[in-house]
């Protein structure tokens, strides 16, 4: 076996492993690309050649694929309880008054800080839809 040979080897082990225990889809590129410079290695390739396709190859692959890689393996949202109140109906327990920061709101037997979307009062007792969650406060509009 030729020394780039072991090299390129080396490399896409070397890659493999790092991804394996960062888990950051950055090292898997480095790894197909030298794993493509080995092929070349062993048909035979010149030494530059090899370096230079693992250059371009590594740019590439971050270029082009890593974006939606990125997208189809991080699509998955997780739901917290807060999320499950986003479009629910809730009634107004404390009148809703943005400028005197105050107001409360009760949904699903929780009661939440809350403040109106547009910057109206809504009053006590008025039925609100959850259009958002800023921090702890759920903001609101008039149902």
């Amino acid at each position: 076996m030729d020394m780039m040979e072991i090299i390129w080897l080396c490399a896409v082990v070397l890659f493999v492993i790092v991804e394996a225990m960062t888990v950051q889809m950055l090292c898997i590129w480095f790894a197909a690309a030298a794993l493509v410079s080995l092929v070349l290695a062993l048909l035979g390739a010149p030494q530059w050649a090899q370096i230079v396709v693992f250059f371009v190859c590594t740019a590439a692959l971050l270029i082009f694929t890593r974006p939606i890689v990125k997208r189809l393996v991080n699509n998955q949202r997780t739901r917290t309880n807060a999320d499950r109140i986003l479009g629910m109906q809730a009634v107004v327990i404390q009148e809703i008054n943005n400028d005197e920061a105050r107001g409360q709101v009760k949904v699903i037997n929780q009661i939440w800080t809350a403040r109106s979307l547009g910057g109206d009062v809504i009053p006590f007792d008025a039925k609100v839809i959850i259009r958002s969650i800023e921090g702890v406060k759920a903001i609101v509009e008039k149902y």
